[in-house]
C-alpha cells in the first residue's frame, strides 16, 4: 500500500487580522463539535491570536496560522502551555483546528508534524494533547505523530471524555 504525500504547509505567527479569519474558520458548528459545540465569539480569538504571539516571544512556539501551499490560511497548530487547572497541568499542549474545507487532505498530519518539530527545536522535552474521545480524526493524528494515550480525563466543564496523548520528543 503506498501512502498519498502529505501537502505542503507553512506555519506563521498569528497576526491580529488572524484573530477574524480564525473566526470565520472556525465559526462552524461541525468544526467545533468535540470543542464546546458552539462558534465562539470573536473577543475569543482576538485575545487567543494576542496571547499566542506572546508564548512565541517567550517560548519559541504557539499556536501558529496554518497556511496552505498557495499562502492561504486554513486553520492552526502547535503548541501552547496547557491553560487549564485540571488535566495535564504544567504540561505543553500541542493541537490542530482546521476550517471544514481542509478536512480530509492530510493537512493535520503535515502542520502537527511541523509543530513537533519546531516545538522540539525550541527545547521542549514532551507534549501531550487532549482529544475528546469520540474524536477518532483527531485521536488519527496523534497516532500518526507517534503519540501514544495515556490517560483519561472527564472535564469539569463539558463532562465528556477527553483522552491525553503523549510523545516524548
Amino acid at each position: 500500500m503506498t501512502t498519498k504525500p502529505l501537502p505542503a504547509v507553512q506555519l506563521r505567527v498569528p497576526t491580529h487580522e488572524d484573530a477574524f479569519v480564525w473566526h470565520r474558520l472556525f465559526d462552524d458548528p461541525d468544526v467545533m463539535k468535540f470543542l464546546g459545540g458552539s462558534p465562539a465569539e470573536l473577543s475569543v480569538y482576538v485575545e487567543l491570536t494576542a496571547r499566542q504571539r506572546r508564548h512565541d516571544a517567550e517560548l519559541g512556539f504557539c499556536l501558529w496560522t496554518l497556511l496552505d501551499a498557495d499562502g492561504e490560511p486554513i486553520g492552526f497548530t502547535g503548541a501552547q502551555p496547557w491553560p487549564r487547572d485540571w488535566g495535564p497541568t504544567g504540561e505543553i499542549e500541542i493541537g490542530w483546528r482546521l476550517g471544514r474545507a481542509a478536512w480530509g487532505k492530510g493537512y493535520a498530519t503535515a502542520a502537527a508534524q511541523a509543530a513537533v518539530e519546531q516545538v522540539r527545536a525550541a527545547g521542549a522535552q514532551n507534549v501531550v494533547a487532549v482529544i475528546d474521545a469520540h474524536n477518532e480524526r483527531s485521536a488519527a493524528v496523534a497516532r500518526r505523530l507517534g503519540m501514544e494515550q495515556a490517560e483519561t480525563f472527564t472535564s469539569p466543564v463539558s463532562k465528556r471524555e477527553a483522552h491525553n496523548f503523549r510523545l516524548t520528543l
